[in-house]
């Protein structure tokens, strides 16, 4: 019991993983971004005192990872005094940049700041592929350099890709340049079609080719030793490594960073990931519209524990279609987000998902 008298949550719903969207505003305009974030969005309701307030309340509550996001946190003059005050209460800071404004002096201040890993964004093998997707013209240029930069300065970094149509044939070579690079990991992103992204619908990858690109990143981890490896908004990858596990008759162990959001398991919105936007609403993950209360006005850890849109993510028994009648339900879950934004409900099967479970299969 907690000291109010309330029951706790079950451990496996402690916030791990916390976004805070520090700014909306960014350098790029990128076709797929979830906030449609460019340089005359908003900077977002926080100012520094408020931000750390914010920090200090999470911390009270858990200390999950703490990853600065945007738009591009690096716009925010405060940023290093925000990622300090994180590191002071125990938080495990992180940041996630497009690179083009990162130096020296920002990775200096990185390491005074406390901030233990960076991701960096490349979603292309050549600057053709990633500058037609981040819509500027000398963005590959400027991933690649801060890599190296990073590289230099002894700074740990991951590499995020997200892949559509139109840069899914070049999957292998981001993900081998992504190694050449020095990155620590390597998350692939499927789409959620949310915010800017929702203009490019008809270029999400099909069902099939979601499988077996899924299928090539097994494959490809299981004999990979020098980059660890995660597909991310993928949570079918979670019903296709015990599938191709038991028919190779292999058991297969998944490694993973101190800084993940941890555990085996597909969609984990609001079971122990989260965003907090500029504006101070909270969401289950970064690409789900909904809020379920704001931290200008409630407490984190009371929006986390009571907000019925949580509470109601984590009620799996209510989990509509396939998803519903799935096996693998429990490890999968299909993306939320992703049913929201193709069916207009949350609760809806995964609309990019082939697999006929058993039970449908019986009946």
């Amino acid at each position: 019991m907690t000291q109010e008298g309330e029951c706790r949550l079950p451990e496996t719903f402690t916030p791990k993983w916390l976004a805070w969207e520090v700014t909306r505003q960014c350098n790029l305009r990128c076709v797929h971004c979830r906030c449609s974030a460019d340089m005359s969005s908003s900077a977002g309701d926080f100012t520094t005192d408020e931000g750390k307030r914010l920090l200090s309340d999470i911390a009270d509550y858990c200390k999950p990872v703490v990853v600065l996001s945007g738009g591009e946190p690096l716009l925010r003059s405060d940023i290093f005094e925000l990622a300090s005050h994180g590191t002071s209460l125990g938080l495990r800071m992180c940041m996630a940049t497009n690179g083009a404004l990162v130096t020296d002096e920002t990775c200096h201040r990185m390491h005074e700041s406390g901030i233990r890993m960076v991701s960096l964004s490349l979603d292309g093998s050549s600057a053709t592929v990633h500058d037609d997707f981040r819509q500027c013209p000398g963005a590959f240029d400027g991933v690649i350099r801060a890599a190296e930069i990073f590289r230099k300065n002894g700074l740990k970094f991951l590499i995020n890709s997200s892949f559509t149509r139109r840069n899914q044939a070049d999957i292998p070579h981001v993900f081998r340049l992504a190694k050449a690079l020095g990155a620590v990991a390597w998350y692939l992103f499927m789409i959620v079609p949310t915010g800017r992204g929702e203009e490019i619908m008809s270029e999400l990858i099909s069902r099939e080719d979601y499988e077996e690109i899924l299928t090539w990143h097994y494959h490809q981890e299981k004999n990979e030793d020098e980059i660890l490896m995660r597909p991310t908004c993928a949570p079918h990858y979670y019903r296709i490594v015990p599938q191709m596990a038991k028919a190779e008759g292999v058991e297969y162990e998944r490694r993973s960073l101190s800084f993940s959001t941890g555990g085996g398991k597909g969609c984990i919105a609001a079971q122990s990931i989260c965003l907090i936007d500029c504006f101070g609403n909270v969401k289950p993950c970064s690409y789900f519209p909904r809020s379920a209360g704001n931290v200008r006005e409630t407490p984190f850890r009371e929006i986390w524990e009571h907000s019925p849109l949580f509470r109601e993510l984590r009620d799996f028994g209510a989990y509509k279609g396939k998803c519903g009648q799935c096996e693998y339900l429990h490890v999968c879950g299909g993306c939320r987000a992703r049913a929201e934004a193709v069916y207009g409900d949350y609760m809806a099967e995964e609309p990019f998902c082939n697999y006929v479970p058993l039970r449908l299969r019986e009946n």
